[in-house]
């Protein structure tokens, strides 16, 4: 059954696009409570569980196991390098982990098998920023 495209939807759609990293619902909620939307907790993860599934929205978990949502710049298969500090994401491509994955499921028997590869760290900014004394994530200078 295809989802309608509500007002709502497309409120949180345009404020994903707007976050500079990753965001939990919990942050995009607030965001848009400030901007008094009136959309609640419970359509903001409605409406990023229907961007994930449709391929719009990137899902993933944060180191501490919150699920965490980017708009997606590409469709296909692809993953992450992540900043702990301020959220940056970029995408990149791991040829290596694409044929380690496939070589390790059929050493072990598997067929059709899928994987999640994304790696948490420091950005360069970040990494500067608190070489210097400052590690604080909103010194970030976007």
């Amino acid at each position: 059954m295809a989802q309608r495209n509500t007002w709502q939807r497309e409120r949180v759609r345009s404020a994903l696009s707007d976050a500079p990293g990753f965001v939990s619902a919990q942050d995009l909620h607030a965001a848009l409570r400030d901007e008094n939307t009136g959309i609640g907790l419970a359509t903001v993860y409605r409406a990023l569980a229907t961007l994930a599934a449709s391929g719009e929205a990137d899902q993933l978990q944060s180191p501490e196991g919150e699920a965490i949502y980017r708009a997606c710049a590409s469709t296909g298969h692809h993953h992450h390098l992540i900043c702990r500090v301020c959220g940056k994401a970029v995408e990149i491509q791991a040829d290596e982990v694409e044929t380690w994955a496939k070589r390790t499921a059929a050493a072990n028997g598997f067929t059709d098998a899928e994987h999640v590869v994304d790696i948490f760290g420091t950005c360069a900014e970040c990494s500067a920023r608190i070489a210097h004394g400052d590690d604080r994530p909103e010194a970030r200078a976007d």
